[in-house]
């Protein structure tokens, strides 16, 4: 495609954890449509800890090896300097800020009676406090431009996950993040309409550093060169372009689910049935109204990883 007429020519787009994986996916495909792109990754292994490694230039050297702009950025985002860092490389070196693609992530899996609370601190930390820093640094940016007159269109797309919404046995801090990015993203769309941003998440399922061991054996390549890699990051990535394209005008506060080419709008907590005796219940009336309202009700989806009664 020739990005000069793609459909995010002009804008500048930040993405976070943009070194590998589904961010670098992210990142490509945006300076693919045209987009200038700030990549962000600070460098450490699966788990979060330093790992010695710059995977954000090498990510800049392909875009910039395929004809497009962008710029690296190292900074920790879950950090407030290293958060209002990343909007200001973006001003600094594009002059504007329209997208901001929260990715960046990592792993401690642990069953809860086993996970520390250091472990637990971590991955709550670079999930959920690695989204809210960006947003907020980029909101008020985009707040204080459209006081000044220039209305941004403006766009976040949150990563939340599966686990997030339906839970996954193992990753309980995960699980525990990736809801509260979905909560988050709720709250901001609402918040920042008035601002010209929309606000929506993705819950990815694709082959990464993060995924490998989680899904070992389930997420393999094809052997066949030719064949459709259903896992491959590169999937998720079309969907991310669009919303974080002016294209998606009038689509804020919504979760996709999107893995391989199926991609699932998914409908969170609505209120099923209900009881209301307009007084107070005691509580063997309210147990036995409960239980016959969750009869009424649709069951639940399973747990990722729940062991299934049969």
């Amino acid at each position: 495609m020739d990005a000069a007429a793609g459909i995010c020519r002009d804008r500048v787009v930040a993405v976070t954890g943009a070194g590998r994986g589904l961010g670098r996916a992210h990142a490509l495909a945006f300076a693919a449509e045209g987009a200038r792109v700030v990549v962000n990754d600070l460098g450490v292994g699966p788990d979060g800890r330093p790992g010695g490694d710059s995977p954000a230039g090498r990510v800049v050297e392909e875009i910039r090896a395929r004809g497009g702009e962008a710029v690296a950025h190292s900074g920790d985002v879950a950090s407030a300097e290293g958060a209002a860092s990343l909007v200001a490389t973006a001003l600094g070196s594009f002059g504007r800020l329209d997208t901001l693609v929260n990715n960046a992530g990592f792993l401690r899996d642990r069953m809860l009676v086993n996970l520390d609370e250091d472990d637990w601190d971590a991955v709550v930390r670079v999930h959920l406090t690695g989204h809210f820093l960006p947003l907020k640094h980029a909101a008020a940016h985009w707040r204080a431009e459209t006081r000044a007159g220039r209305e941004p269109v403006a766009r976040v797309v949150n990563t939340s996950s599966g686990a997030g919404l339906l839970g996954s046995v193992g990753q309980g801090s995960y699980s525990a993040a990736k809801a509260g990015i979905v909560g988050l993203t709720l709250v901001a769309a609402a918040e920042l309409s008035r601002y010209g941003v929309q606000v929506n998440a993705v819950a990815p399922a694709a082959r990464t550093r993060m995924t490998e061991r989680t899904f070992a054996g389930t997420m393999a390549a094809p052997k066949d060169p030719g064949a459709f890699d259903a896992m491959a990051p590169e999937n998720v990535s079309p969907l991310v372009v669009w919303l974080g394209s002016a294209a998606s005008a009038g689509v804020t506060g919504r979760v996709f689910e999107a893995e391989a080419g199926r991609i699932t709008v998914m409908e969170g907590w609505r209120r099923g049935p209900t009881a209301d005796r307009g007084t107070r219940w005691t509580p063997a009336e309210a147990g036995d109204t409960a239980l016959k309202l969750l009869a009424e009700g649709v069951p639940p989806h399973p747990v990722y990883g729940a062991r299934q009664e049969t």
